[in-house]
């Protein structure tokens, strides 16, 4: 089982004002909220922009891979991968649990 933690959810209002039309909805994900994959699938709840970006990772330490990068996690089992949104991107802490 893979747990996956929101840790943390930033906002760029100046990159909003100059490059995003308005939008009503946006983010749901709170920091601290966490999700657990089974098998590498898709945990329900899970944002598909963010799911997208972290795939591969939840994916690969399901299947018992890691120390990604040659030891860049002090934790070889684990990643911290953040969504693609680039105006209010959340940073996750995937591990092996």
């Amino acid at each position: 089982m893979i747990r996956i933690t929101a840790i943390r959810k930033v906002s760029y209002p100046d990159l909003i004002a100059k490059y995003e039309n308005p939008i009503e909805h946006t983010c749901d994900v709170s920091e601290g909220q966490e999700w657990i994959s089974i098998d590498g699938e898709c945990p329900e709840g899970m944002c598909p922009s963010a799911w997208s970006s972290m795939r591969e990772f939840v994916e690969a330490l399901a299947r018992g891979e890691g120390n990604f990068y040659d030891g860049w996690m002090k934790n070889p089992k684990s990643a911290m991968i953040s969504c693609n949104d680039g105006f209010r991107p959340v940073s996750f802490y995937i591990e092996v649990i």
